[in-house]
């Protein structure tokens, strides 16, 4: 499998909008945007120079199966942003889709952004995503509970 990152784009955004309604997706990974013309919006807001905000599509095999993105992007706070990714096409699903888009997501934004940490929460049911963050060098931090759900926080630190 050919893992590839890509710009994203209005239409991508529109996309990703659409399949993150799967019921699967919205169990494991919460939406900020409720709308598509505030997802949109959110879209556009990542390509002002103040965004501290960057993403990317995955593709796999030239096919667009999820969004990769960093959040929260400040040097001065720690960690340095909070990472978060999504694979919706099912067939991709724990594949070793994720692990690669991370590992790549990583080399692009520490060089864009001069970060040296980022963090991540997982729900604790979410053994995939669990194994995406520590095959791709995240160190568990700790479980809490948040909104009724036991939460795992991870976080990567670049040596």
């Amino acid at each position: 499998m050919n893992i590839t990152l890509e710009e994203r784009t209005e239409e991508t955004v529109r996309i990703y909008f659409e399949k993150a309604k799967d019921p699967y997706i919205r169990k494991m990974l919460p939406q900020k945007a409720n709308s598509v013309e505030e997802a949109v919006s959110d879209y556009y807001d990542t390509l002002l120079p103040s965004s501290r905000s960057f993403g990317r599509i995955i593709k796999a095999d030239g096919k667009y199966i999820g969004d990769i993105w960093c959040y929260c992007i400040d040097k001065n706070e720690e960690p340095n942003a909070m990472l978060s990714y999504c694979v919706f096409e099912p067939e991709y699903r724990e594949k070793g889709a994720a692990t690669k888009a991370v590992k790549m997501f990583f080399r692009e934004v520490f060089e864009i952004y001069q970060i040296k940490t980022v963090g991540a929460f997982t729900y604790s049911e979410n053994i995939a995503s669990c194994r995406v963050l520590e095959k791709s060098g995240f160190e568990f931090v700790e479980e809490f509970e948040e909104d009724g759900r036991e939460s795992k926080y991870y976080q990567f630190s670049k040596t």
